[in-house]
């Protein structure tokens, strides 16, 4: 007898999205969505997934505690590319199988990256809210054409970022912990200890995932060794810097300049960060262009079929 598929979205973003809701409901007779906008986690987040074998996650904790409640739940489609969310040791405890596509988001991020190297190069900000308060005068920023940029993560994002640099004739510096070989000759690439790269960057973008080896990759110890001018981006994930730091260095002139889009505590605590001149921020929108929404939508919906015991 075939079993009848359940499907549970947990996902807000997801079950907002009209087309993809669609394009399930395509495939699948059974489906729950969070239309109610819930942020599932805990003891909600399994009442939510009760009954159901198979579910579409985003940011939502999976860890044993939540599996270990959910026998029925056999597969998750991971909607969007970031797996720290997901406890892949306890996924292959319990015998959950996994859907899930990296890269999807890469244009997105890469897009973005560029926008606020140049937001933060050319004063944008202040200078938007000078006029907004009445003071019209102008501001004398610098180019990113010929700058050195150090790339943290030289994965599907870090890669798309060195492609999208080509013409911008920046000196590309990368360090992860793969060799790229053909990639770097290719892209004109020069792969760097994290040290080397700090140090010489004009600006440093990080494109890791969040995990036991690159929690606080960026701790006080290593933001110091930033040139005074340098601008730090981040649009990976909160946790890999230490923000208080950066507030710090920031405030003295340590730092030039700093765009985060996600933050260890989302929404971020630290006001007196936020509301520094030289730091601009952004509600973790990284992914969030419509054709990427899509894209992950698709390739989480994809994987509730094909997926793999992680």
């Amino acid at each position: 007898m075939n079993t009848i598929d359940r499907i549970a979205v947990c996902s807000r973003s997801f079950s907002r999205n009209p087309l993809l809701r669609k394009e399930l409901l395509a495939r699948y007779q059974h489906v729950k969505f969070n239309d109610d906008g819930l942020k599932l986690e805990g003891d909600d987040l399994i009442a939510f997934l009760k009954g159901h074998n198979k579910a579409i996650t985003a940011l939502e904790k999976i860890n044993d505690d939540v599996l270990s409640q959910l026998p029925d739940l056999a597969v998750i489609g991971k909607y969007g590319v970031g797996l720290d969310m997901i406890d892949i040791e306890a996924m292959r405890h319990h015998g959950k199988r996994l859907g899930w596509t990296g890269g999807v988001n890469r244009r997105s991020v890469s897009e973005m990256v560029i926008a606020l190297i140049i937001t933060m190069l050319r004063h944008f900000p202040t200078a938007h809210n000078e006029v907004l308060n009445g003071t019209w005068r102008q501001h004398v920023g610098g180019l990113l054409s010929g700058r050195t940029v150090g790339i943290i993560g030289c994965g599907h994002i870090g890669k798309d970022l060195a492609t999208l640099l080509q013409p911008w004739g920046c000196t590309l510096l990368a360090n992860d912990i793969l060799d790229f070989p053909e990639f770097y000759a290719a892209n004109k690439v020069e792969a760097v200890s994290l040290t080397t790269l700090l140090r010489q960057a004009d600006v440093v973008t990080l494109h890791v995932p969040l995990n036991e080896t690159t929690q606080n990759m960026l701790s006080a110890k290593y933001l110091r060794l930033m040139k005074p001018s340098a601008i730090l981006i981040n649009l990976a994930r909160g946790g890999l810097v230490d923000e208080i730091e950066v507030r710090e260095m920031l405030k003295s002139n340590r730092l030039g300049a700093a765009a985060f889009d996600v933050f260890h505590t989302e929404p971020p605590e630290d006001k007196e960060l936020l509301k520094l001149p030289n730091f601009f921020v952004t509600p973790h929108i990284g992914g969030s262009a419509e054709e990427v929404i899509l894209a992950m939508g698709r390739a989480a919906i994809d994987g509730l079929d094909s997926n793999i015991i992680p």
